[in-house]
């Protein structure tokens, strides 16, 4: 009886401690370290977020981009971090759910070592080549792929992210190979493709919008479910026969696991307010996102469930880990 009361005391103690913490919590700058470089759709996202919390906390947010590896090394950075609610990671699928099943030395686990606290957004892409490649729709595209097996360059911003395994998966469906050429973001692939630097790469269709209305880009096809509203004459990849492909990027906010759920919990409070707003939501959509907010449990789910897809597209598409 004596150990027990032992125990519920220091166990009634650190929560006490917690509830402390995180009521002032933070009392100095906070870092979301972005995986990737700036300009793509995890630092934009990491920006947001660290607007929001900016403001309603009072302290400086700093977004520290450690691009490289498919966003694996600053994901690593993050997890080895304190869990003290001032190093937070900006997520993304490639490095916390596909990662796991193309690479053989990591340095963390997507699910064991994070703790998740919001999904912001997911948004579709488009697929897109330089206008000099002889395709006009997927169609056209795969014929071409086919009878030119391996010459067709395409990026994506690393070996392992969401962009490299969704065109796997793709290249898989439509029986084609096509060789890959890795980035360390977004942005910086896109300047190649409007170049003609590399043939073919999956964009953000708010991003890619404007290129294909100015004749820099060509659009072959849209990855979501039904077809945007930013390129609406654009058809989806299953109106043009890829039955049940669709592709999606996303992006959340997490913590190194242990972080305390209280100071868990204020940060969920602050972004899911924020994305319940009707003019945040306006402003995401407008920018091809479709707003989240999921919290902690939601979004753990969900990185399990993507988790186990991944794997099973990699398998599929007969990646072997590197």
């Amino acid at each position: 009886m004596k150990h027990f009361a032992l125990v519920s005391g220091a166990l009634c103690a650190l929560a006490l401690a917690s509830a402390v913490f995180a009521q002032n919590y933070p009392t100095r700058p906070i870092r979301i370290i972005v995986p990737f470089s700036a300009g793509g759709p995890t630092d934009t996202h990491s920006r947001w977020a660290g607007q929001q919390l900016t403001a309603a906390f009072g302290q400086q947010v700093i977004v520290d981009n450690r691009a490289g590896a498919g966003g694996t090394i600053g994901t690593a950075i993050a997890a080895k971090a304190a869990p003290d609610g001032y190093t937070l990671l900006g997520g993304n699928p490639g490095p916390l759910t596909i990662a796991v099943s193309v690479r053989k030395k990591l340095g963390y686990d997507g699910i064991r070592d994070f703790t998740p606290i919001t999904l912001i957004a997911r948004s579709a892409s488009c697929m897109c080549v330089h206008p000099n490649v002889p395709a006009r729709n997927l169609k056209e595209f795969i014929g071409l792929a086919k009878r030119s097996p391996g010459k067709i360059n395409y990026a994506t911003p690393g070996v392992g992210t969401v962009g490299h395994l969704a065109i796997e998966s793709f290249s898989s469906l439509a029986g084609i190979k096509m060789n890959m050429v890795p980035y360390k973001g977004a942005a910086l692939y896109l300047i190649d493709l409007m170049a003609g630097y590399i043939d073919y790469a999956q964009v953000q269709v708010a991003q890619a919008a404007p290129h294909v209305r100015n004749g820099k880009l060509r659009a072959l096809g849209v990855t979501a479910t039904q077809r945007s509203s930013h390129l609406p004459n654009v058809p989806t990849a299953e109106e043009q026969g890829l039955k049940g492909w669709t592709s999606y990027n996303w992006n959340g906010i997490l913590a190194p696991a242990g972080t305390p759920k209280a100071v868990v919990d204020r940060i969920h409070a602050v972004l899911a307010k924020q994305l319940k707003d009707p003019a945040v939501r306006k402003y995401l959509e407008a920018i091809g996102y479709e707003p989240a907010g999921e919290g902690p449990a939601e979004y753990a789910a969900f990185i399990k469930a993507e988790t186990k897809k991944w794997a099973d597209v990699a398998k599929k598409a007969g990646i072997k880990p590197i």
